[in-house]
């Protein structure tokens, strides 16, 4: 994920923080500076991170719940409103789904049980007090693990309880439809979350609602996309007529070929024909628009793309975009680069391969 990086490595995965998640601390501790002097601000900052250490707690539920079904995590990265486990893929038998999609939420159950035995308490009124009284830390932390669990298993999908409804549906139905199923329901919810935070003022909720709303869709599409890569192969999907660029190359030249063509990246090889990267319509604006046209393409262009063969199966091809590489590059007999694929092209044949089915083509 851009904007973050990593602190370390915990259980085999590596644990990442957003940048964003640093102006967070600064604004709750700024704040609590400005209305109570400094011990109030070390004890929100205190508070907040506590907090996130349980919401990390919660994603290695899920992460390593997923590793005993032979499923990775290659990362968990901490946000301003959560953390986001980045699995390989999350597992398509029900029972394994569900066990993955509630470890989360158990986690914090456990949290809040151990805290409760060393004297916490539970009181949902403290939930609009948090972090404001030093006496009843653990009972605030302990009322807010209880409160993200049963938070987390509101059936709006892509949360914890809209997995569990998709793993549900998906007995009776293929995975395709519950998960769209479940992303609508999803997206319902989120709809009527965004309107009470619209009627409270509560903005938090508000771009909750809104995350949710949109990774509802964009999941969706996701497993759709991978249902009809089943049975293709890397040779179906490669875009074979382009244009590539050496990495001598300067920008202004790159700039030249992408308003000559259609392509939004730029394969690009070295004299003996191999590849040696790829440049993105992203990178490149971005060069020029530090005013240096004549960097080359070399110093621009993204390093260490994938490599698929033609007979690869598509569903594979698409596991290894989830590292966030702008191409596959699918090699021939001899090894040289024939074509690529980019997840742009796998969704135009989704939707021709749609339109197909349905007798629309």
């Amino acid at each position: 994920m851009s904007w973050s990086f990593p602190i370390g490595r915990l259980f085999g995965s590596e644990l990442r923080v957003h940048a964003t998640f640093f102006l967070l601390l600064l604004w709750i501790g700024v704040a609590a500076y400005a209305n109570a002097g400094m011990a109030a601000a070390i004890h929100n900052v205190a508070f907040i991170l506590v907090l996130f250490a349980c919401v990390i707690a919660h994603e290695f539920g899920h992460a390593l719940t997923a590793r005993r079904f032979g499923i990775r995590t290659p990362d968990v990265t901490l946000l301003p409103i959560g953390g986001l486990a980045r699995m390989e893929k999350m597992p398509e038998k029900p029972g394994q789904e569900i066990a993955v999609a509630l470890a989360g939420p158990m986690v914090n159950v456990v949290i809040w049980l151990v805290l409760m035995v060393f004297g916490a308490s539970t009181d949902a009124a403290q939930l609009g007090e948090l972090g404001t009284d030093q006496g009843r830390f653990l009972s605030q932390i302990a009322t807010l693990n209880l409160f993200l669990a049963v938070f987390n298993l509101l059936p709006a999908f892509p949360m914890d309880g809209g997995r569990v409804l998709r793993a549900v549906l998906s007995i009776f139905m293929d995975r395709v439809r519950a998960t769209s199923v479940a992303a609508r329901t999803g997206q319902v919810l989120a709809f009527g979350m965004g309107f009470v935070g619209f009627t409270t003022g509560n903005f938090m909720l508000i771009f909750i609602a809104f995350f949710i709303f949109m990774s509802a869709g964009a999941e969706s599409s996701d497993v759709a996309m991978r249902a009809v890569a089943r049975g293709m192969m890397a040779r179906d999907a490669m875009i074979t007529e382009f244009e590539s660029l050496r990495p001598e190359d300067s920008i202004a030249l790159a700039a030249n070929a992408l308003i000559r063509t259609t392509q939004h990246e730029f394969p690009v090889l070295d004299v003996n024909g191999d590849l040696a990267g790829f440049l993105t319509r992203a990178a490149l604006f971005t060069a020029m628009a530090n005013e240096d046209r004549q960097v080359s393409v070399g110093e621009t262009m993204a390093r260490d793309i994938p490599i698929a063969t033609l007979t690869d199966g598509l569903e594979k091809v698409l596991e290894r975009m989830q590292g966030g590489a702008p191409a596959i590059a699918v090699t021939g007999k001899e090894g040289k680069m024939i074509g690529y694929i980019t997840r742009e092209n796998i969704g135009e044949l989704m939707v021709i391969a749609n339109s197909r089915a349905t007798g629309t083509a």
